[in-house]
């Protein structure tokens, strides 16, 4: 192991990138060559899930390699204690030049400033997508400063002007975040005049009507044009349109602005990747592209994500690593976002505190599948009907099924909202119903699926520390 070169690693996350919008993936809408370029050169991993569908708890789970009980991030309103153990400091501590740019929005001030990073500038909350302000740093929180020009241009430059300074003889973790496609969608000029002249393709459940399934679908605020503002559409939204009607119209619009955002992430993205060629880095770095979560695109008649539905719960995975990773590759195993530290911190030749509940991958990589890896996985979403009235619930998915059981309850969770139902549960038949259009839990042919899926997610449970609701029965 002496002679081991541990790898450079850069981590590119965008915010609400779902895999569905990524022409690798077979996206019906999207055209990303450079994005698809580390797929054709690494890995596309089509099972990749996050943990709790919403940014800060996302984010939380992939730098602490822990679920959101544990580390606590449960919500948008639960900021990440930077003292915590995270992936980038223990590479730090290791001797890895570190640096994160972009999106945080894991907090600010003292207590919530990126820690464990050499360098670093933050948007603050969300940002904004023209001339943002740029949280730099410096004591007390860093220093706030407006940057002028396009955001996802300036977050690249910056990461770009960072590797041209960094010590060449240390190994380098950069993370390199992105704040598009994130709402409102803001396109800059370059890109503006895409898709013009085009009819984009409506989602199979653009029509959704939200039978068959529990009341947290039909109740639900993200309904793309009924739900949406003017923000949105860029233009008033009219009244006159009956509801399919609306949701066709602001679909188009809506979806148009979105893929505009994204044509400049794959377009920085590409410089990037360049800029790696061109330094002779290509060979010996660890190339990741992801998204926080998943998002409807339509799907369902839907925008937005926090829901454990596929579209909601996959992550876009592509991995790009010349040394172990064969072109052109496809993984169908199940990854999940707590598994990216451990990943990082194996690549690297460093031990793996007991306290990360993830898993190494680094065998998928090769090709090798462990033959005890897992076939199932645990989601929970906690801010019970704050910002998109989406309930409160969690799950487990398995290769073949789902099984959500909506327990409808704040907890008493930062930011969720006090008000109590009944729970629900829903289950589907992903083989069947891909589009998750019929809720079987009470077809009496699927009572023995039923039965085994709610042993797993206890077993998860229990293997995760998390407690389960008191009317799980």
């Amino acid at each position: 192991m002496s002679n081991y070169q541990p790898p450079n690693i850069l981590f590119i996350m965008s915010d609400d990138h779902a895999s569905h919008a990524i022409s690798s993936y077979g996206s019906r809408i999207n055209r990303t060559p450079h994005l698809d370029r580390i797929a054709a050169e690494g890995m596309r991993f089509d099972n990749c899930f996050c943990t709790n569908s919403i940014c800060t708890p996302s984010r939380a789970a992939i730098l602490t390699g822990t679920y959101n009980h544990i580390n606590r991030v449960t919500t948008l309103k639960t900021p990440m204690d930077n003292r915590l153990l995270t992936f980038n400091k223990i590479l730090q501590q290791a001797g890895y030049s570190t640096a994160v740019f972009g999106k945080w929005h894991l907090g600010e001030g003292p207590d919530y400033c990126p820690a464990g990073f050499d360098d670093w500038a933050v948007l603050p909350g969300q940002g904004l997508y023209h001339n943002p302000q740029f949280i730099f740093k410096g004591e007390n929180g860093g220093t706030w400063r407006t940057v002028k020009g396009y955001v996802t241009d300036i977050i690249t430059d910056m990461c770009l002007e960072w590797l041209e300074k960094r010590d060449p003889k240390k190994p380098f973790c950069l993370l390199y975040h992105h704040k598009a496609p994130h709402r409102h969608w803001e396109p800059d000029e370059k890109h503006a005049h895409l898709y013009l002249n085009e009819e984009i393709p409506e989602p199979e459940t653009l029509y959704d009507t939200y039978e068959n399934r529990s009341s947290a679908a039909r109740e639900a605020k993200m309904r793309v044009g009924t739900d949406m503002i003017t923000l949105d559409m860029k233009c008033e939204i009219s009244t006159d349109l009956s509801e399919n009607e609306l949701r066709k119209w602001a679909y188009q619009r809506y979806i148009k602005d979105y893929l505009r955002v994204i044509a400049s992430i794959d377009d920085n993205v590409g410089r990037v990747l360049n800029y790696l060629d061109e330094k002779g880095l290509t060979e010996n770095t660890l190339v990741i592209y992801t998204s926080d979560q998943g998002f409807f695109l339509g799907d369902h008649g839907w925008y937005d994500k926090r829901f454990m539905y596929e579209e909601s719960l996959r992550m876009p995975l592509l991995i790009r690593y010349p040394k172990e990773i064969k072109p052109g590759s496809i993984n169908q195993d199940i990854v999940l976002n707590v598994d990216f530290a451990p990943l990082f911190l194996d690549l690297a030749g460093i031990p793996i505190p007991a306290s990360f509940q993830g898993r190494s991958f680094r065998p998928l990589l090769r090709g090798e599948t462990p033959a005890d890896w897992r076939k199932s996985m645990y989601y929970r979403y906690w801010m019970h009907k704050s910002h998109h009235n989406v309930y409160a619930h969690y799950g487990v998915r398995t290769h073949r099924y789902k099984l959500i059981y909506f327990y409808n309850d704040a907890l008493g969770q930062p930011g969720a909202i006090d008000e109590t139902y009944e729970p629900e549960w829903e289950l589907f038949d992903l083989e069947k119903d891909p589009h998750e259009l019929m809720n079987v839990y009470c077809d009496p042919g699927y009572a023995g699926i039923v039965q085994t899926l709610k042993d797993e997610m206890h077993r998860l449970q229990t293997e995760v520390g998390d407690q389960r609701y008191s009317k799980d029965i």
